[in-house]
Order: C-alpha cells, then structure tokens, then sequence
C-alpha cells in the first residue's frame, strides 16, 4: 500500500486540498478528468462538468470569495466573472506548487475499500492503493430533471447546458426555478427572447447584490463577524435593509416565501426586479402540464412557449463509489462528520461537500487544512459513537433551521462551522 492520498478532482476544493496536504508534507496524486483545473468555474470545462454560463459572475463579493490566505487583486470588480475567477484559481495553483501533483485528463472509474486502504481505478486501467482517498468531484453538475404531465414538442435543456442566449432569439422560452440560475438565465435572454417567462413552486427572497452602493454580503459579513449577531439575527437586518432598497418585491410579482429569509438561501440578483417591472420578464406559477407547443400553470393560465430550459438544481453523484459505501439521499442525514469524513468507512472524506451560509472557497480551504491534520496526525478523532452523535445533532439543526426542501441536505453556516473546525485545529482534537 502506497503512504500517499488520493485526490479526486481539481477544482476550488481540489487544489486547496493539494495545497495543504503538500503543506503538510502529506504525499498525494489528484487526479482530474479534464484538461486544466478549474471544475464549475471553467467556461466549457472539457470534463463536462461545468455548469458556468458564458455572463456568469459571482454571487460571493472579491474579498469574501477568496482563499483566507491569497487575497484577490484590489483592482477587480466587487463581483468577478468567471474568467477571473479562473485566473485566480490558477495563480492560487500555481503560487503554492500543485500543478505538478495533478494528473490530468485522468478519470477515476472505481473507488473501492481494500486490506484496510483503498483501492483506486483509473479509467485507464491503472489502479493503486491509498491509505486515504478525498473525494473533491463538485455536486453542481449532474442535472435533476423535474417530471410534469404531458410532452413538449420544442427543445428542451438543463441549465447545466446553457451557454449563451445564441438560440433563442425571437423565441418564447420558459425558465423553471428560481435560484441564481434560473434568474440568471432569464435575464440574459430577456433582451434577445420574444418572451421570458419565469416559473416558480414556492417563490423565493430576492436579495440585491449592493445595498447602498455596499456588496451585500459585506453588510452581512460586518454584522455577523463585527458585531457577532446571530446569523437569523443578522440576515433579519439585512431582509429590512433590502425592503428600503428594492420595496415590497410581491409588487413586482415575486411571491414571498412563508417563512423568514434566515431559514433558506435567497436568490441573488440586481436586474430581476427592474426586469420584471420593464415588462422583460413575466412571472408564472408553477407548471401544472406540458401541452406541446404550450404550457399550463397552477393558476389556470397557459403560454405559448418554444423553448423550456430547467433550472432545477443538481444531484449530489459519486459514479466511483458503490452507493452502499456512500450516498446523498435527499432530506436523509449525510453520514459525514464535521462534513468531511464517513464514520463508517475510515479513510474516505470529501472536500467541498457542503452548501454554505456565506462563501464556499474560504470555507473549503479551511476543510482542506483540517483534513491535513487528522492525516498528519495532528488532529486526534473521536470514537465512532461520538461521530453518530455529531452527523445525527447536525441532521437535527438542519431541520429545525432551513425548510424542508432537498436544497439544505448539505447546509452548513459559514461561521458556526467554520469556527467548529477552527478549534478543532487549536485543540489538536475533535469532539462531539
């Protein structure tokens, strides 16, 4: 059995795991399907896994996106696009040495445990044995479909697919959902679309990017980590903050969600609510069936629609695990202490495998450093029934917290977790 790690994949979570396992003086190969680091944020990624869209900038403001210790150059934009992010990722790689440890171009086909290691297969038909094995594949690539009565005579894509609005010119197109794609989406192809129609189940809080010329999640930053409020407490600030800068959005025609902003991710987007009142985009309530070159909705209405395109969220995939070993089932717990590591089978961890409150890339670099100390030795576990406890107490928080909805089955907050983890790492050990 070789004394080296097995990393699979290389995007924001893959290389900050290679960086600080490299730190650690841990040795490691990654392994990454395609052609260049990146995952998601690379446009037209050649593993077929990114999701990103030709207009796509991020939700997260520069200073709150970055790796805690590689700051984002001052010069840029508060909301970056995707190539720069790119750029970043790939100054982060190249900065701290891990391009060399990085097999491109090499698919993991088969992840099995083994004599108490595990055993990896490459597509290729190699195959080795490590005695630890950090799954960094993403969970924002393969496409959950909804089903709805009928049949639809036009094209039909998930938002995984979307590109570009080059298509759908003079076309009228549906978008289902209401997440930063859906909404995302529907705005790129507003001016370009006949029509934009936008579907929704359940409605959803639409949070501005800038509140007072100010990123928004600077607001939030400074009431939760200045001032330490609570995070219910500080995103119920940041709801009236967002009323006297938007109004009352059910006048726009976006139906509210029952329940406060606190309990779910809000939707974040500058243009939706000028757009829907420009008259570019029209609300609709959920689809009720496909009628072939129509749509009919809840309410009894119906639309002549061309093109459907679903934004309808991701199923969380491991295609080189056996499901028996590990799965996500949706609203089910997630077998995973402190989020990273499977109780039941030692030596499997997973980076990256959380929905956050807050920004993802600094919270997996934190992952990434206290994975180098449980496999450096420098971060002692606790027994089996400790770990039950801490998944099954998470398990609780989550329903309690967050509505019940398969989107939360990986939340986290950013500053609860984080600073778990933390003293975690000061303490030299992990608890309950």
């Amino acid at each position: 059995m070789s004394d080296k790690v097995c990393i699979i994949g290389a995007g924001s979570s893959g290389v900050a795991a290679a960086k600080a396992l490299k730190q650690a003086g841990i040795g490691f190969d990654c392994f990454e399907a395609g052609s260049a680091i990146g995952g998601n944020w690379r446009y037209m990624n050649d593993n077929g896994m990114s999701s990103a869209y030709r207009s796509l900038h991020i939700d997260t403001s520069r200073r709150n996106l970055q790796y805690p210790d590689f700051p984002t150059p001052d010069d840029w934009p508060d909301f970056p696009s995707h190539w720069q992010v790119m750029q970043y990722l790939e100054a982060y790689a190249s900065h701290y040495g891990v391009l060399p440890h990085i097999r491109f171009n090499t698919k993991v086909a088969e992840v099995k445990p083994e004599a108490g290691a595990w055993r990896v297969s490459l597509e290729n038909g190699e195959s080795s044995l490590y005695r630890a094995v950090l799954v960094a594949n993403g969970h924002l690539w393969d496409a959950r479909w909804p089903s709805f009565p009928g049949h639809f005579d036009g094209p039909q894509i998930h938002s995984h697919d979307y590109k570009t609005a080059d298509g759908f010119d003079g076309k009228h197109v549906l978008v289902v959902g209401i997440g930063n794609s859906a909404v995302d989406i529907a705005v790129d192809l507003c001016r370009r679309a006949a029509s934009v129609q936008l579907s929704t189940r359940r409605g959803a809080w639409i949070m501005p990017k800038y509140i007072l010329g100010i990123p928004t999640d600077r607001w939030s930053a400074f009431l939760i980590r200045k001032l330490k409020l609570p995070t219910p407490l500080a995103r119920a600030i940041i709801a009236r903050l967002m009323y006297l800068t938007v109004g009352d959005q059910e006048r726009y025609g976006v139906k509210k969600p029952p329940h406060p902003m606190w309990r779910e991710h809000a939707t974040i987007s500058q243009e939706l609510l000028p757009y829907i009142g420009h008259g570019w985009i029209r609300m609709r309530p959920d689809v009720r069936a496909l009628q072939g070159d129509s749509v009919a909705f809840s309410d009894g209405s119906s639309a002549p629609v061309d093109a459907i395109i679903y934004a309808t969220g991701y199923r969380t995939s491991f295609p080189f695990l056996d499901p028996g070993i590990f799965c996500v089932r949706d609203r089910e717990p997630v077998r995973l202490y402190r989020r990273m590591l499977s109780a039941s089978h030692p030596g499997l961890y997973f980076v990256g495998l959380v929905q956050p409150i807050g920004a993802t890339i600094p919270l997996v670099e934190i992952q990434a450093r206290w994975l180098a100390g449980v496999l450096g030795g420098r971060i002692a576990l606790p027994d089996a029934a400790t770990m039950q406890a801490e998944i099954a107490a998470h398990h609780r928080h989550v329903q309690s917290r967050y509505v019940d909805s398969a989107r939360y089955t990986l939340e986290v907050d950013f500053r609860d977790y984080a600073g778990q983890l933390r003293r975690d790492m000061s303490q030299g050990r992990a608890g309950g």
